[in-house]
């Protein structure tokens, strides 16, 4: 029995009706299951690429990454999650960090450990649905044996486990082998469903420069055999960048003279091009869903040079520069092409929308808190199927916004990540003041705020304390 089913313990009736009925992959053109492709930046700014107000003013233009906007729809109110793996995991179950953290007996888990085998990710869904799967770049959701990509839900890997701060270990002269069992280098992986990965080289410095242009050869390997077995595909390319060290690969070290994020802009740019002109040339464009987004905003250090655009903030942090990313995606006459919208979105949502698209019943034995945005996306509404988010940051909950407000119970300091539990909530108009610098401005106006604000609290914490958990491990 497939994982997909086994785990969302779907009915009998439905099992045989899946054996029985064979998944057709038509010609271009035709209603069918669309391929996927899902491009996630690490750490990447909303600031960073033309359309969002980046490129040349970063010192490179976007030229093909703006190129999906102009052909697909630009969210420029895309929620995340505000840490590498809280992240990760919401997209790929459709359920808040949080909620995957959750054990049936105890406290929840910490904010790194990832997923457990029990949650049902986006591949699983797919791969149990006729879709080939692969994930080329960073997994961070776990390291584990039954825990790594290939054992939940991917048929095929390339990549790394873990984030590439671990890429300046073998680089060190202080790193020290003996500290501690999980202290150890990363390394470059491949592997397959049912084999064990391989470890192909040592994560370094050099390799950290030539990594994303792996992942990208990968990714168009795979699209170019699936597309020969007309088979449809999910490619998953978390890249690597522009998580530290930022660091261009050699055909694009000094490309721009504006330094090395700059270069590093380019080369993504670039290799977004590849994907997309592959696509294009084997006369998929029409049958591919192409998503450009981003984990969280930028790094949190100083040395990070990242750029969040008007927002305030970076990562880790409970502010727009963390919790708002780009987020483009093209469908051709599917997605009408030009759109913009301010209204609320967020990466839990995903999964939902990706599940009714090809035609896929959600999980009944778990709650899911993402929301439907096909009709969204497609068209076919003006507005988001959802009105709010949940903002925390590892265990902690700092918040929710509302429609254009915002309302924290909890600050952090910028420059200590210090947490400042406050007396009486700050308050944010987000279309009065983006970048959250006069707390409760209008709101003595507008204090009718509390209650959606309240109430959305209010929910989830009920929603929380009735859940059963994801069982270990």
């Amino acid at each position: 029995m497939s994982d997909y089913i086994r785990k969302a313990k779907f009915p009998a009736i439905l099992l045989v009706l899946y054996v029985l009925v064979p998944l057709a992959h038509a010609a271009p053109g035709q209603d069918t299951k669309p391929n996927i492709v899902l491009v996630l930046m690490d750490n990447f700014g909303y600031g960073e690429i033309g359309v969002y107000g980046g490129g040349v003013l970063r010192g490179a233009a976007t030229p093909n990454i703006d190129g999906i906007a102009a052909e697909g729809f630009q969210l420029t109110n895309y929620n995340v999650e505000a840490e590498c793996t809280p992240s990760r995991a919401a997209l790929m179950t459709g359920r808040y960090g949080i909620r995957t953290r959750q054990r049936p007996d105890g406290p929840p888990r910490g904010i790194w450990y990832g997923i457990t085998q029990w949650e049902i990710t986006l591949a699983e869904m797919l791969s149990d649905n006729g879709y080939a799967t692969g994930i080329f770049g960073k997994w961070h959701l776990g390291d584990t044996d039954g825990r790594l990509p290939t054992e939940q839900g991917f048929d095929e890997w390339y990549g790394i486990k873990h984030s590439s701060d671990r890429a300046f270990w073998p680089d060190s002269y202080s790193f020290a082998p003996d500290s501690h069992p999980d202290a150890v280098f990363d390394y470059v992986m491949t592997g397959f469903r049912g084999q064990k990965p391989t470890e192909i080289a040592v994560y370094d410095r050099a390799k950290r420069t030539m990594i994303d242009r792996e992942i990208t050869d990968a990714a168009i390997d795979f699209i170019q055999r699936k597309s020969r077995e007309n088979q449809p595909f999910f490619a998953y390319l978390p890249y690597t960048q522009t998580h530290e060290p930022v660091e261009a690969h050699p055909d694009y070290r000094g490309k721009t003279g504006n330094g090395s994020f700059a270069d590093v802009l380019a080369q993504t740019d670039a290799y977004v091009g590849e994907l997309l002109d592959t696509i294009d040339e084997l006369g998929l464009k029409e049958d591919t869903i192409f998503i450009f987004t981003s984990d969280n905003g930028r790094e949190g250090v100083p040395r990070s040079f990242g750029f969040t655009g008007p927002w305030r903030g970076s990562m880790f942090s409970p502010y727009e520069g963390s919790l708002r990313v780009p987020f483009l995606i093209r469908w051709p006459e599917k997605i009408p092409a030009g759109q913009v919208s301010n209204e609320v979105v967020h990466q839990i949502d995903l999964f939902p929308t990706l599940a009714n698209i090809v035609g896929i019943d959600l999980p009944n034995d778990r709650i899911m808190d993402g929301a439907d945005q096909s009709n969204f996306l497609m068209g076919k509404s003006e507005k988001s199927a959802r009105e709010s988010v949940i903002i925390y940051i590892g265990n902690e909950l700092f918040g929710v916004k509302w429609r254009n407000w915002k309302m924290l119970i909890k600050e952090i300091d910028e420059n200590s990540y210090a947490i400042n539990r406050l007396a009486y909530p700050s308050f944010y108009n987000l279309l009065v003041d983006p970048k959250e610098e006069v707390p409760e401005l209008n709101y003595l106006n507008d204090t009718w705020v509390d209650f959606p604000l309240y109430q959305v609290i209010e929910d989830h914490e009920a929603s929380i304390a009735g859940d059963s958990g994801a069982p270990d491990p």
